[in-house]
């Protein structure tokens, strides 16, 4: 009996550890109250961000750091603060707003 009760607890845990959408990680870590997808608001729009790293290689690890740290003088005086997130979050984040077209 306890057997069939831990293996449904498992069950149960793994299923609530599903992956979260990068859109729904960046409405998360308050990425779009200055970010939208396609215009600029206090930061560029992710669609600027994409076409301004697009074919550079290393953008992503850039962007990741980004993310991570904050950041000036790219975009304008303006300066992003560092938001909460891992360090894979940030390279999810920075992969899904490099993919914008």
């Amino acid at each position: 009996m306890w057997i069939w009760l831990w293996v449904g607890t498992l069950v149960l845990a793994s299923g609530a550890a599903e992956a979260v959408t990068p859109q729904a990680l960046a409405n998360s870590k308050s990425c779009m109250a200055c970010h939208s997808m396609t215009q600029k608001i206090v930061g560029p729009g992710f669609k600027q961000v994409a076409d301004r790293y697009r074919g550079d290689k290393g953008a992503a690890a850039k962007l990741a750091t980004k993310i991570r740290k904050g950041g000036s003088g790219v975009w304008g005086p303006m300066a992003m603060p560092p938001a909460a997130v891992t360090d894979a979050e940030a390279q999810q984040l920075a992969t899904w707003i490099l993919s914008q077209k």
